[in-house]
């Protein structure tokens, strides 16, 4: 392990392999005590230690607007969480509603032990991690167990294939409970076809949808994230519209008519045709 000083005298980089590549985990140099995940330069997560409820990322913040929305302020929930990178999320649910329940599912087990070292969880958290493939975790979640999964599942900057298709979706289905919400960061750029095809996808099991995303990102403008929303009720639009137009980097919600519109008449993804999503051009991370 390598360690190089930055300009702040009391934090110092941790670079390391990992599984999926060179992790790097640098110090914020506007928070005391807070850390930007990186690996092999890919942006994966930011974590304040001190202040966990603080999210730094836009896709973040948005995936945050909907595990605020998915049962009343503070109320415990069981949240599952397919890709770990720095926990972000788990740490974000844990400060936000105490006594949840929460599952982590991270295939890289080199960068599971990186973070716990380095970041470690609140002990009072209840948050378990498992080192395992996401979709092969997710096959060994009990029916019916969450009422929160976030998919934020990336390997070398792109989504893997095997976790694009109905057939994974069908799964997430079966593990949500009755009125539970699913909520996948998703990353493309113009023509945006990965996009569209995963909301053709997720439309063959959610009967409510919603996009969320920077409106440069909806029309095609630039490589950017977004989050796709799924449940089986209806969708807290109105106060997603409003928490998302809110942010530092207001996004925009489509919705029913306007979302089958975007999606442009796009298959859904099988199996049998899934491809992992596209890589972000290098300019992204510069």
């Amino acid at each position: 392990m390598a360690r190089n000083r930055r300009s702040r005298e009391e934090a110092q980089a941790v670079v390391e392999k990992v599984d999926g590549g060179l992790a790097e985990l640098m110090p914020d140099r506007d928070r005391a005590r807070a850390w930007t995940l990186l690996v092999d330069g890919a942006p994966q997560s930011h974590v304040d230690l001190d202040d966990p409820a603080y999210l730094d990322f836009e896709y973040q913040r948005r995936l945050g607007h909907v595990a605020d929305l998915v049962a009343p302020a503070g109320k415990p929930i069981q949240a599952l969480h397919l890709g770990g990178g720095a926990f972000t999320l788990a740490r974000y649910i844990a400060a936000t509603r105490p006594r949840s329940t929460q599952q982590v599912i991270e295939r890289d087990t080199a960068l599971i032990q990186l973070v716990r070292r380095e970041l470690p969880l609140d002990p009072q958290a209840r948050v378990r991690v498992r080192g395992t493939d996401a979709r092969e975790g997710l096959a060994k979640i009990p029916d019916g167990w969450a009422d929160l999964v976030i998919a934020d599942v990336f390997s070398g900057a792109r989504t893997p294939a095997h976790l694009t298709s109905a057939e994974f979706l069908g799964d997430v289905r079966r593990v949500l409970k009755p009125g539970g919400l699913y909520a996948a960061n998703l990353a493309d750029g113009p023509p945006l076809a990965h996009l569209r095809g995963q909301l053709a996808t997720a439309a063959t099991l959610f009967p409510e949808l919603a996009l969320i995303a920077d409106p440069a990102v909806l029309r095609g403008k630039r490589f950017g994230n977004a989050v796709l929303v799924g449940s089986d009720k209806a969708l807290p639009i109105a106060e997603l519209t409003r928490r998302s137009a809110g942010d530092s980097h207001p996004a925009r919600v489509e919705h029913g008519r306007a979302l089958i519109d975007f999606s442009g008449g796009a298959a859904a993804v099988t199996d049998a045709s899934a491809v992992a999503s596209p890589a972000p051009p290098p300019s992204v991370f510069r």
